[in-house]
């Protein structure tokens, strides 16, 4: 069996793992704690993940993006995100579930809870709660109402497993969060590169 194969279904398998987990329990933080290992687990495999086929941003671009796998019972998507150092992306929420889990590196999760009511239009107040450095096998869940934003701090490319409940290119009503000027917008779409949905669709 060759590597593209041995991928295809190590995450197949995974990813029907995952389906389980949430058919019985839902979407919670104790669901997604179980969910952290099966994606820990996948991420451990290097040599899936460290090939030429994904091969890291060329500057000025610091992410790419890869979509590995979507499940059509349940809308999960796998994707493998690269980022260079000195990337960061804006302060988001989600509107669905995702778990990561670290390849190679560590990226720096910045967690934030809402202060305001909410009441006002375009306008919130948030605080920073938490600072999670997922690195190899200490991976993070993030529920759908979560709020948060990732960087490479650091000198190398790092490489982690981004699981969500959706296929990002769904996820048309995120928002995106000015923490100076306490204002929200919606968030653009994240760039996908797709060569690998087709052979891994399920």
């Amino acid at each position: 069996m060759n590597l593209a194969a041995q991928r295809a279904e190590l995450i197949a398998q995974s990813v029907g793992e995952v389906r389980k987990i949430l058919e019985t329990g839902g979407v919670s933080r104790a669901s997604l704690d179980m969910v952290k290992p099966l994606l820990e687990d996948l991420a451990r495999r290097k040599e899936l993940w460290m090939t030429a086929e994904f091969p890291a941003p060329e500057l000025p671009e610091l992410t790419a993006f890869y979509l590995l796998h979507q499940d059509s019972m349940t809308g999960c998507s796998l994707y493998l995100n690269i980022m260079r150092p000195g990337e960061q992306t804006p302060v988001h929420n989600h509107t669905t579930w995702a778990c990561i889990a670290s390849v190679e590196g560590i990226e720096t999760n910045y967690l934030y809870r809402r202060m305001d009511s909410g009441d006002e239009a375009g306008k919130a107040r948030l605080e920073l709660s938490g600072v999670v450095e997922v690195g190899p096998g200490n991976g993070i869940g993030i529920l759908p109402d979560d709020i948060h934003a990732v960087g490479n701090i650091g000198t190398d490319v790092v490489r982690h497993l981004h699981l969500y409940g959706q296929d990002v290119k769904e996820l048309t009503h995120r928002l995106m969060f000015d923490l100076e000027r306490h204002t929200y917008q919606t968030m653009p779409l994240i760039q996908v590169d797709e060569r690998h949905e087709l052979e891994n669709r399920t």
